[in-house]
């Protein structure tokens, strides 16, 4: 059951599992019985499963399926069901037939879940799938009842890729303002529609007009990043793959898989390979002139290991902490790479887990702000510029949260940050991962391509 590539997401689901089960009601971390069995959900509904939160104040598992939501309970008992598809849609219609007439033949059209996200402090649920070219509802966590489902204004249409795994949100929470939703998409050859990371609104009110509208918009400036036409016209396929998001400090990040076109050592012609790459921006940054992003990738004896396959954030735990010379509640970024750079839809078999100080990433991001603002080197983001554009000299402070100007921005860093290795696999691709801190050990959970579960 854990194992097609298409549902590789089970694994992580046990891995969830796992951690909860080794939680008791006061707190306390109990050891897992060795010979208990994993406890298992399997629907009677056709489709895969897509993506899964569990409630960490409950336990409470909420689960993304094809045409349905699923409500169940921390020993995988069914508790609600809310259905969210199929319906007559088009893919090419935009906006959808339910905004103005389309033209284009209506079809049955399953509802993939793309994104699932637990917004706390209104007590509730976004759930975002392919249907309409990406509308979200909002249901309610209790009892999955539709508190809304904006869909009037082109800000509720999301994400016109229809595979599960293309978007990415991470929730910025306030005790006296609306929250702030960041979402990051693959735009499938749709930059006209959709642009790549943006920053929404996450009004109080389910049903508000100003639901998921852009933070800024203006005739010159919003808080967004589309990719340009001219882009497409180096790169056909281009397109950014949001593996992971979250927050951290004052900052949002994501972890990203992009295409780029590179000359090998001695040859005169360019090849397609893919990067790895982190991006970060300031939560408080409307005007996404804090927008950075950053190659990462992993070595061992030789082999580079650059294909992303996975994140988590976790803290070090004192035993790490020390090992690596930073504090026991410093962040700490768990990825997994696949070997090479070229395939991205077939990845090698060879993987490694490497692990990130995320401290370590941020200050080469202020050294390359800092080099900036001497006014060395060039912007360093062809995708987004197209062209080599030159840093401008300006004489300021540039301490750890700094967030940008409407000048050198947006920034990319031309070396790569690589990952410490801490384990490898030759022969089944490790797929997913999770870690937490136990007795101050960090412990990893890694789940595999076969299936497979490795603590």
């Amino acid at each position: 059951l854990i194992m097609s590539p298409a549902m590789w997401k089970w694994t992580c689901l046990v891995s969830h599992l796992l951690l909860s089960t080794t939680v008791s009601p006061l707190g306390r971390q109990q050891p897992l019985h060795p010979k208990r069995p994993f406890i298992t959900f399997t629907s009677d509904q056709e489709g895969n499963f897509n993506h899964l939160v569990v409630d960490e104040r409950t336990g409470h598992i909420y689960l993304g399926a094809v045409n349905r939501i699923y409500k169940l309970s921390s020993d995988l008992k069914v508790l609600v069901t809310h259905q969210t598809g199929p319906d007559e849609d088009n893919p090419k219609c935009y906006p959808p037939r339910i905004v103005q007439t389309c033209n284009e033949p209506l079809t049955p059209t399953n509802n993939i879940n793309k994104m699932l996200l637990i917004d706390y402090k209104e007590n509730r649920l976004i759930a975002c799938g392919s249907l309409y070219q990406g509308i979200c509802k909002l249901l309610r966590l209790d009892d999955l009842f539709k508190l809304g489902e904006p869909f009037h204004k082109k800000e509720h249409y999301l994400s016109g890729v229809n595979e599960s795994g293309s978007v990415f949100g991470v929730i910025v929470s306030y005790s006296n303002m609306d929250d702030k939703l960041f979402i990051a998409t693959a735009v499938d050859g749709k930059p006209e529609y959709f642009p790549t990371i943006s920053s929404r609104k996450l009004t109080k009110n389910s049903e508000a007009d100003g639901m998921f509208a852009y933070v800024f918009h203006d005739e010159f400036v919003a808080s967004m990043i589309k990719i340009p036409s001219d882009t497409f016209t180096i790169i056909p396929d281009f397109d950014i793959y949001y593996i992971y998001g979250f927050s951290s400090g004052n900052f949002v990040y994501f972890l990203t898989l992009q295409p780029e076109m590179i000359s090998p050592p001695g040859s005169t012609t360019k090849e397609q390979v893919y990067t790895s790459k982190l991006v970060r921006l300031c939560k408080e940054d409307t005007a996404f002139n804090s927008y950075v992003e950053v190659p990462i990738g992993c070595e061992k004896n030789g082999v580079e290991y650059r294909l992303l396959q996975a994140a988590y954030l976790s803290k070090a735990g004192a035993i790490l902490a020390r090992s690596l010379s930073v504090g026991p509640e410093d962040d700490i970024l768990f990825t997994v790479f696949s070997k090479g750079q070229k395939r991205k839809m077939k990845s090698l078999d060879e993987s490694a887990l490497c692990i990130f100080v995320l401290k370590k990433i941020n200050d080469r991001i202020k050294d390359r702000l800092q080099s900036c603002y001497r006014g060395e080197g060039t912007l360093d983001l062809a995708w987004l510029k197209v062209k080599d554009i030159p840093c401008s000299s300006a004489l300021l402070t540039i301490d750890d949260n700094f967030c940008g100007l409407d000048m050198n921005a947006p920034l990319g860093v031309s070396s790569m940050v690589r990952g410490l290795p801490i384990f490898t696999e030759d022969g089944d691709r490790m797929t997913s991962v999770i870690a937490y801190v136990y007795k101050n050990h960090s412990l990893a959970f890694v789940g595999t391509k076969s299936g497979k579960l490795k603590k």
